[in-house]
C-alpha cells in the first residue's frame, strides 16, 4: 500500500507491506455540530465560565488579543473577525487594540509572516507585535518561585483575550490555554524556570492535574489575568472542528476532553519501526518543533527500535541553546545528565531527544545538512522510504510498522498504559 506523509509543503509517499503495517494512527471520527467560522461564533455566543465577550469589554480602552506565532498551526486568521466584531460591538475602538504574537522563546517574525496569521486587512487596521518587541513588567511570582514577568502592552491592558489551538503537549499535558500567558507573552528567565519541572514524571503528555508544568502556568496566568479564553481544536488538515471560548481554564479543559476523544489512540502493542511525521508545514520549521512528533512516537515503538521521524526543518535546529547542546554532547547520556545539573530552556528539548535515543534509533528524514544530523546522534535521509527501506532491512523479516502521520497531534497509548490509567 502507498501512504502519504505530511513533508514542508510538498508531502513524501511511502510503500509497504500490509501485512507489516499493525496500525495507523489517524484521529478517531468526532461528530461536530458546525466547523471553522461558524463553530467559533457557536462558541463565543455560549462562552463556559464566563460572560460573553462583548459584555466584558464594555469600557475597556487597553484591548491586548494574544494569539500564536508562525510555528503553530492556529487559524488566528478565521478566529480573531470574530473577536474584533464583537470588541466593535462593545465600543472598543480600533485603535485600542493590539494583536500580540506569542513568541514564548521563538524567534520574532518577518512581516510578511505577521501578514500571513492575520491577513492583509486586519494587520494594516491593527497594530501587530511580536512579544520580543517589548520591554517587560514584573508583575509578581507564583508559589513556586516563577518570575511573572511579561510584555508591557500585555500587563497593562485592561482586557486580555487569548486565543490558541489546543494539542497533546509533551510536558504541560495540552497546548491552549494559559499557555497564551505563559510562557506565550513571558521572559526567557521566567519560561525558564516554568519549565525546569518538566524532569517530573508527572509532567506527561494528556495529563493536567498534578502536573507542575500545568499548575505553574496557570497560576502565572492568574497574577496577569486571563480575561477571555478562544481555543480551537483542527483536525488532521489544520481545519476547525471544535472552538471552546470563556473562562481561562473551564473553557481549556472542555477542549481538552474534546481534544482527548479525537486524538487519544490506544494501541495493542508497540512496534519495531514507527514511521511518524509532524503533519508538514509549519509544524516542522525546524527541528526544534518537529520533536513534538518525536516524544509522541516514543510511546509506540519497542525498546531497540527505529522511529523515522520525517519534518523539512527547513530552518535548521530553530533554537540556539538546543544546537550547542546537540552539538557539543559525545553521547547522548551526556545530555540526560547535563539538565539534571544545569535545567537550561533549549537545552530540555537536547535532553527529551537523548532520552529516546537510549531506547530506540532515530532515522531523520529532513533538509538539514546530513553531516549535522549524524553529529546529533540521528541517522540523515532525504527520503522517508529511504529510510524505511533501510529501516525494514534492520529490523529483519518479521518487523513491524505503526505509521503517525500526524505524530504532533496523535498520543499512542499501549493497552496496559490504557488499563492503567
Amino acid at each position: 500500500m502507498r501512504y502519504e506523509l505530511g513533508f514542508g509543503d510538498s508531502p513524501q509517499t511511502i510503500e509497504v507491506e500490509d501485512s507489516r503495517v499493525t496500525d495507523i494512527l489517524l484521529p478517531n471520527h468526532v461528530e461536530a455540530a458546525a466547523s471553522g467560522e461558524e463553530e467559533v461564533e457557536k462558541a463565543l455566543d455560549a462562552p463556559i465560565g464566563s460572560r460573553r465577550l462583548e459584555e466584558l469589554a464594555e469600557g475597556r480602552h487597553r484591548v491586548v488579543i494574544i494569539t500564536s506565532d508562525i510555528t503553530r498551526p492556529m487559524p488566528s486568521r478565521q478566529v480573531i473577525p470574530g473577536v474584533l466584531r464583537r470588541l466593535y460591538q462593545a465600543g472598543v475602538k480600533r485603535e485600542e487594540i493590539t494583536i500580540v504574537f506569542a513568541l514564548g522563546s521563538h524567534r520574532c517574525h518577518r512581516e510578511e509572516e505577521k501578514i500571513k496569521l492575520v491577513g492583509e486587512e486586519i494587520y494594516r487596521e491593527i497594530r501587530c507585535l511580536d512579544s520580543g518587541e517589548s520591554e517587560f513588567v514584573h508583575m509578581g511570582e507564583t508559589s513556586h518561585g516563577t518570575p511573572v514577568d511579561i510584555m508591557r502592552e500585555v500587563a497593562e491592558a485592561d482586557l486580555r483575550i487569548c486565543l490558541g489551538n489546543i494539542e497533546f503537549h509533551y510536558f504541560a499535558g495540552f497546548s491552549g490555554g494559559a499557555k497564551a500567558i505563559m510562557p506565550g507573552v513571558s521572559t526567557f528567565e521566567a519560561i525558564q524556570a516554568n519549565h525546569r519541572f518538566m524532569v517530573r514524571k508527572e509532567a506527561a503528555a494528556g495529563r493536567l492535574e498534578g502536573n507542575p508544568v500545568r499548575e505553574d502556568i496557570e497560576e502565572a496566568a492568574g497574577i496577569c489575568r486571563g480575561d477571555f479564553l478562544v481555543n480551537v481544536i483542527l483536525d488532521e488538515h489544520k481545519r476547525i472542528v471544535k472552538a471552546v471560548a470563556g473562562d481561562m481554564v473551564k473553557a481549556h479543559r472542555e477542549g481538552c476532553r474534546f481534544l482527548e476523544k479525537m486524538y487519544r489512540r490506544p494501541i495493542k502493542e508497540r512496534a519495531d519501526i514507527v514511521v511518524v511525521s509532524q503533519g508538514g508545514a509549519p509544524k516542522d520549521l525546524n527541528l526544534y518543533q518537529t520533536q513534538k512528533a518525536l516524544d509522541n512516537a516514543k510511546y509506540a515503538v519497542k525498546d531497540g527500535g527505529i522511529i523515522i521521524l520525517a519534518g523539512s526543518c527547513r530552518e535548521g535546529m530553530g533554537q540556539p541553546v538546543f544546537e550547542s547542546w546537540m552539538r557539543e554532547a559525545k553521547t547522548p547520556r551526556d545530555l540526560v545528565e547535563r539538565i539534571q545539573k544545569d535545567f537550561r530552556l533549549g537545552g530540555h528539548k537536547a535532553a527529551a531527544i537523548a532520552l529516546i535515543l537510549e531506547r530506540a534509533e532515530i532515522y531523520l528524514v529532513s533538509e538539514m545538512d546530513p553531516e549535522l544530523v549524524t553529529d546529533i546522534f540521528m541517522k540523515p535521509y532525504s527520503t522517508v522510504q529511504q529510510a524505511l527501506d533501510d529501516a525494514l532491512a534492520k529490523q529483519g523479516p518479521d518487523a513491524k510498522v505503526i505509521l503517525m502521520p500526524y505524530g504532533g497531534s496523535t498520543l499512542p497509548m499501549p493497552e496496559q498504559q490504557e488499563t492503567e490509567r
